[in-house]
């Protein structure tokens, strides 16, 4: 289907980053493939924020850091239930950088995440603990912008985290399946889904 793309809407692109595609620690299966669909996407739009995944070494929730556990094992953590990563995305790394063909000269905002040693965050708006705010809401309010498009890496958990507080926020909120790839984990693209199409996120394959 053909999406108008409106002065007040933003494109959101979700960690783009060396260590979530082929080769990287924390590989999502094609997540390069999202590079040239992004590029284009960025054409369209007259707002565009970047977020980046940016941790300290050590950081809470990486398995390294819980002797005896593995990655993708689930823990407890004070905010609540915490999937365990291999050490991805270290601040300063070459694993953290944007893919190199990523377009990011016309990104207005970086919004870094995961700085906070003992909690991670998935969502471009708050922390896992739901409560800790990035300021990207009060950002886009001040600038009029009132619908978010999400593309980037992965589906199934940081744009879907972005995609559903979008909508408790109170945004219009569509997500660019092309734009997108998934880890998948234990069932979690089709939980993804079913949350989003709840929440009211629209999913849309491409806007042309």
């Amino acid at each position: 289907m053909t999406v108008p793309v409106r002065d007040d809407d933003l494109l959101l692109i979700i960690d783009v980053q060396n260590d979530f595609c082929p080769g990287g620690a924390l590989a999502v299966a094609d997540g390069d493939a999202v590079v040239p669909v992004v590029n284009r996407l960025i054409e369209r739009f007259d707002h565009v924020v970047l977020t980046q995944d940016w941790h300290p070494s050590g950081h809470s929730s990486f398995a390294t850091a819980h002797p005896g556990s593995a990655p993708f094992e689930t823990i407890g953590m004070a905010y609540g239930q915490q999937t365990l990563w291999p050490d991805h995305c270290i601040q300063g790394t070459p694993g953290a950088a944007f893919h190199p063909k990523l377009a990011t000269e016309r990104a207005e905002l970086v919004i870094r995440k995961g700085f906070r040693s003992a909690i991670d965050s998935y969502s471009a708006f708050y922390e896992n603990d739901r409560r800790t705010p990035t300021g990207l809401a009060g950002y886009l309010r001040e600038r009029g912008l009132r619908r978010i498009f999400l593309a980037g890496l992965a589906t199934d958990f940081c744009v879907h985290y972005s995609a559903m507080d979008a909508r408790r926020l109170g945004f219009d909120t569509v997500l660019i399946e092309d734009g997108c790839r998934a880890i998948d984990l234990a069932g979690s693209l089709d939980a993804a889904r079913a949350a989003m199409a709840e929440a009211g996120v629209q999913r849309v394959s491409d806007l042309d």
